[in-house]
């Protein structure tokens, strides 16, 4: 296979891994290896974890340390061809056909073409990064359809002929793992499972994301949510809900509200579900350090 040269002077997982940091994005090795591997192999990278770990906020860092576009395909139930290669505006043609009179009017021209995320990733595929969000998402049609995409980079569009792109994209890929993936998608992509961060790395993350956040406010934050992580919740809080909480408490404490109770009132940007919330009311004050608590 074919080695990419270097991509915007990044050589190494090392050198990626640096850069990525300027991104705000604190990357493990092992993340920062697949990425670089995804990237100068010219290989889809296949990101899975739990929701909230960091997958998609993992590629738009890699997008911006290569200096490309984010161009997302936000999957879910039912997605189909149509939602994520390209739609005819047949309004617009149909006005432009009365208009036109008995003129000439091609209404398959770019005019009318309403340009979804895979057709716009063949069309600049140097300036932009394709996101395939949650592919989990989708049914197991679309995503046969998507590894005929990903084989070749082309597209054939009836009206028009086939669209091939003259350079394979950038493409990241993201699953909750809801269901398993066909071993054809995986065997094409380089793989890596994100995890929840280790404490140290999460405390890091918060005070490099969130804003005015003492150090200690970060601990403690990142302290519960590992604590409410371990709880049987429908939704558990992600590196995403850690920051948000941080910046949170720091604002009502700002504002003369002692921390403890900082914690507390804010837990609605930690734990976004009814039941988990009726769950861990009665034992909120457990999960926060002693010194928070």
């Amino acid at each position: 296979m074919p080695v990419r040269p270097s991509i915007s002077g990044i050589s190494s997982p090392a050198e990626l891994q640096h850069a990525l940091q300027g991104a705000q994005y604190l990357a493990d090795e092992g993340l920062a290896t697949a990425a670089y591997l995804a990237l100068a192999l010219g290989k889809p990278l296949l990101l899975e974890g739990a929701p909230g770990v960091g997958k998609t906020e993992a590629a738009k860092a890699i997008a911006a340390v290569v200096s490309r576009a984010v161009t997302r395909l936000q999957c879910f139930e039912g997605i189909d061809a149509a939602s994520a290669i390209c739609e005819w505006n047949y309004p617009r043609q149909m006005l432009a056909i009365r208009q036109a009179g008995d003129n000439y009017l091609n209404i398959y021209s770019d005019e009318f073409l309403l340009e979804r995320p895979l057709l716009a990733a063949l069309r600049s595929p140097t300036d932009t990064l394709l996101l395939i969000d949650e592919i989990d998402r989708s049914d197991h049609e679309f995503e046969a359809f998507l590894l005929e995409f990903l084989s070749d980079f082309s597209i054939s569009i009836p009206e028009t002929g086939t669209i091939r792109a003259q350079q394979h994209p950038i493409v990241v890929l993201t699953s909750n793992r809801t269901r398993d993936l066909h071993e054809a998608l995986r065997r094409r992509c380089v793989y890596h499972w994100i995890d929840y961060p280790d404490p140290a790395l999460e405390a890091e993350i918060v005070m490099a994301r969130a804003s005015s956040v003492a150090q200690a406010t970060a601990a403690a934050v990142v302290y519960a949510v590992g604590r409410l992580r371990q709880e049987p919740l429908a939704k558990p809080p992600g590196v995403a809900e850690a920051i948000e909480w941080a910046e949170a408490a720091t604002l009502l404490h700002s504002q003369g509200t002692p921390w403890p109770q900082a914690f507390l009132r804010s837990i609605g940007v930690a734990l976004k579900d009814h039941d988990d919330l009726v769950y861990m009311q009665p034992n909120l004050g457990s999960v926060l350090p002693g010194e928070a608590a």
